[in-house]
């Protein structure tokens, strides 16, 4: 196989529908998460319990405890 060959073979490949606009997604993250929290209040689920994390870097103690400081729930 040629150089040349390989090189118009993957030019071939080039999605041919892409374009330049960026698309707007179809649902918001924020519209998603009052859906599921409806979803989960109509069909009483129970609030599952987080992860205990017994095995987690101090790295990752850390960022959460920085986020617990914020005033953030994670």
């Amino acid at each position: 196989m040629s150089v040349a060959f390989a090189k118009k073979a993957w030019a071939i490949m080039a999605s041919k529908i892409s374009g330049d606009k960026a698309q707007q997604p179809v649902i918001s993250m924020a519209e998603l998460g009052a859906r599921l929290a409806a979803r989960r209040a109509e069909l009483a689920l129970p609030e599952l319990p987080r992860n205990v994390g017994r095995r987690r870097t101090a790295s990752k103690r850390a960022l959460l405890k920085a986020i617990e400081d914020a005033g953030g729930k994670w």
